[in-house]
């Protein structure tokens, strides 16, 4: 990629943008996981912060893969917005959007695009509209393992998913020990751990898996975990926690919540060498992402077999799912002044910082048009 400075103000907050890609931030990350702390950033974001009428509690929830971006943005947000207080419960893509569609709820996060049924079920709410897909958040999924004396590990598809299938179940596996010949693989347990919740990450991994190793994932890609055998957490936190804490595990999360020591997978693609989960690594699949939404919608079709040097294949984009007509009027201003905010280029610029990839600007662009119609 490449980058170039952009100074849009005189302020302690220097932009980084990518020509026609993404936004990246080269600011440092406070132990909340706010990729811009302090005051010099609360200054910054209050110049892409319009209030306006916002007021009152505004309440979401909804995938908690973007948690960390979640908890930046609302730092900044309500720093500057006093008369806001917001809410968000990282209680999964499901939850959120069952919150969303039953009314409880002013917009929900989902990892994965609303289904036909859960957009009809929206219309309930929204009145005279219907629920729409926003895509505000990106990054990789990455698989964290927690093996003793392995510091670096080359896994691919068809390995992973008969890991995840409980078709492989030790470390020191052939199939391992031919992609990592160097490594001093144990006889050691694998204890593969998965989502116990309805997620939008297992949606996306579970796709990568049967777009890529179609031949060894024969379960249909969900929020729901299909396939047997193996152990399960809440959240993404929930799984990473158990990648940290027990020897021999594995799992899938978003590379924010790989931290602490948890070490990742490179995967093996059609490229020629390995691919890293980063930020940078996964700007390649999302920039190549198409809108296949329609209207107000802009729900993207993702590439999880890229060929492409450095193409990091197991990407996620987490949607803010809001009525396009039809909210509620005592949220209404709230809603469109926080999410302005998280789809301006200040607010964007605080996700490289704490994990995420930024939206791409030609879709970012669309977004903030779409933003600014709700009604």
């Amino acid at each position: 990629m490449k980058l170039q400075r952009k100074n849009r103000r005189a302020l302690a907050l220097g932009a980084l943008a990518v020509s026609g890609a993404l936004a990246l931030t080269a600011c440092g990350s406070d132990d909340t996981g706010n990729a811009n702390g302090g005051d010099a950033s609360a200054t910054a974001a209050a110049g892409s912060i319009k209030c306006d009428d916002a007021q009152g509690r505004l309440q979401a929830s909804g995938s908690s893969a973007q948690k960390n971006a979640i908890d930046a943005w609302v730092k900044q947000y309500t720093a500057v917005c006093k008369n806001v207080q917001i809410n968000y419960r990282p209680d999964g893509s499901g939850a959120g959007i069952t919150a969303f569609t039953q009314g409880q709820t002013a917009f929900a996060g989902s990892d994965s695009a609303l289904k036909p049924d859960e957009v009809e079920a929206s219309k309930k709410v929204c009145s005279g509209g219907q629920g729409i897909d926003l895509p505000m958040v990106g990054g990789p999924i990455a698989v964290g393992f927690n093996v003793p004396g392995v510091d670096s590990l080359v896994l691919d598809a068809p390995t992973l998913a008969r890991i995840f299938d409980s078709k492989i179940t030790n470390w020191n596996d052939e199939a391992i020990k031919k992609l990592n010949p160097g490594a001093d693989l144990p006889d050691l347990k694998i204890q593969a751990f998965h989502r116990s919740d309805e997620s939008g990450t297992t949606d996306n991994f579970t796709k990568y898996l049967k777009a890529a190793a179609p031949e060894d994932w024969k379960y249909e890609p969900g929020k729901a975990w299909g396939a047997k055998g193996g152990q399960s957490a809440q959240g993404s936190s929930g799984v990473a926690q158990q990648v940290k804490q027990t020897s021999g595990a594995i799992s899938y999360f978003e590379l924010s919540y790989a931290k602490d020591g948890i070490k990742t997978v490179d995967l093996k693609t059609e490229a020629a060498e390995p691919v890293k989960a980063s930020v940078e690594n996964a700007t390649a699949a999302i920039g190549a992402a198409k809108v296949t939404g329609t209207g107000k919608d802009l729900a993207l079709q993702l590439d999880y077999t890229p060929s492409a040097e450095g193409a990091y294949p197991i990407v996620l984009v987490t949607y803010e799912i809001v009525c396009d007509k039809g909210n509620k009027a005592e949220t209404l201003p709230a809603t469109k002044s926080f999410l302005n905010y998280i789809a301006s280029e200040e607010g964007q610029s605080l996700l490289a910082g704490a994990g995420y990839a930024p939206m791409p600007e030609e879709i970012i662009t669309k977004v903030r048009e779409t933003v600014s119609g709700l009604s």
